[in-house]
């Protein structure tokens, strides 16, 4: 398998004046079913939806930020801390759907480059919205981009929580999946699961048509987003990053979060 490995060797791409536009998006709901009001979650001080945004602008790639809500609180809440934030419409499903209505507002051309990043991620590494972009720059043939990381916590290999990914052997994916996949039926000597991270990148003209679509069967089935990429023909591209970072889905993740926040910031 050829699956490419994520760099941060980012002069070997179009420089600055050829370079589109490219801008972060961190979708967040009014509410989450699993962890009511976990964008406004206190980490040290600061709601955990701004260390995702300023983490984010210590990538080397963004142009500019803005967080997608369709919660005037929120809204609120990232404008008080001196962050940008777009309000969105109440009807999205998914934080897809979100940024692609966002990217919008913040006129995005259909050349230039939107990146979804997570917004329950607030330790994420600056350098992962470099290595989720970078394919985009140097293939211009690549509508999306998302990032995978080989697990190495055992307790992720059958969670739920922890999406796996498979792909073929230029490094596209071939599904998504809450399952446990691959199924390794006869040797498990060399077993590797790779978890998706779920940031991506889009090409906006890309992300546009993939917003006008129809919820996929499979997306609903799973309730993954990128598969209705997938379902629609849209090639993503995988990059293998070295890099992880703590999901905060429940109080437990956050209380492990506000722990280790405290010993790098």
């Amino acid at each position: 398998m050829t699956v490419e490995h994520s760099g941060t060797e980012i002069d070997s791409v179009p420089g600055p004046t050829n370079r589109p536009r490219i801008v972060g998006f961190i979708p967040a709901r009014a509410e989450s079913t699993r962890f009511p009001g976990k964008p406004l979650a206190d980490i040290l001080g600061k709601p955990m939806i701004m260390w995702v945004y300023e983490r984010s602008l210590r990538s080397a790639t963004l142009s500019d930020a803005y967080v997608a809500t369709d919660s005037q609180e929120i809204c609120d809440a990232v404008d008080r801390c001196g962050g940008k934030a777009i309000m969105t419409s109440t009807s999205h499903s998914t934080g897809t759907d979100r940024v692609a209505e966002a990217a919008r507002s913040a006129g995005l051309a259909g050349g230039d480059i939107a990146v979804n990043i997570q917004g329950d991620q607030p330790l994420m590494d600056p350098t992962m919205v470099d290595e989720v972009v970078k394919p985009l720059l140097e293939d211009p043939s690549i509508p999306m981009s998302t990032l995978i990381y080989r697990i190495v916590r055992e307790e992720e290999i059958n969670h739920p929580n922890a999406v796996k990914t498979v792909f073929d052997r230029e490094g596209f994916a071939l599904y998504f999946s809450r399952g446990t996949i691959p199924y390794y039926r006869d040797d498990r000597s060399s077993m590797n699961y790779y978890k998706h991270h779920g940031i991506y990148a889009y090409r906006n003209d890309s992300l546009q048509r993939f917003a006008a679509l129809p919820h996929g069967v499979l997306e609903m089935s799973e309730r993954l987003e990128q598969l209705r990429a997938l379902e629609y023909g849209f090639r993503i591209k995988v990059i293998l990053t070295e890099k992880d970072s703590i999901e905060v889905d429940t109080p437990a993740d956050l209380q492990r979060v506000r722990e280790e926040a405290s010993k790098i910031d």
